[in-house]
């Protein structure tokens, strides 16, 4: 089988590292990274100005962002070909976790993203100042 599935990423044109450090790892980082800067950007189109909406605009931001990228990884695993049922046999809780882990380790890619997306918020701030 893996002869037959080799022969036909090389008649295909494709690259299988390459195919796989793409769909794998560039996509979803540069999803999360978009996502990290826009969130409180609407946020902040929706919350006062002032330090303390900033402040709480973080902390929904990063609440949003984790949910997002736990989301994300359990989509790609199901993208990758993981069985809907095999996922779920652990239960939710175990799901919870395994999957608020991978979210979590992603914010090394979203956090600095939406710390500077939330630094640039007080420049267009009307009423209140910084």
């Amino acid at each position: 089988m893996s002869e037959h599935l080799s022969d036909t990423v090389r008649d295909a044109g494709y690259d299988a590292v390459g195919n796989i450090v793409t769909d794998a790892l560039l996509w979803p980082a540069i999803f999360i990274g978009i996502t990290a800067f826009f969130v409180p950007r609407l946020l902040g189109k929706v919350l006062p100005e002032g330090v303390k909406p900033l402040l709480l605009n973080a902390f929904v931001s990063t609440l949003v962002l984790f949910v997002v990228t736990a989301a994300l990884f359990f989509l790609l695993y199901l993208w990758q070909g993981a069985e809907m049922a095999e996922l779920l046999a652990g239960g939710l809780a175990a799901n919870v976790v395994f999957f608020g882990k991978l979210g979590l380790a992603a914010a090394i890619i979203w956090a600095p993203i939406m710390i500077l997306s939330l630094a640039g918020l007080p420049r267009k701030w009307v009423h209140e100042t910084w």
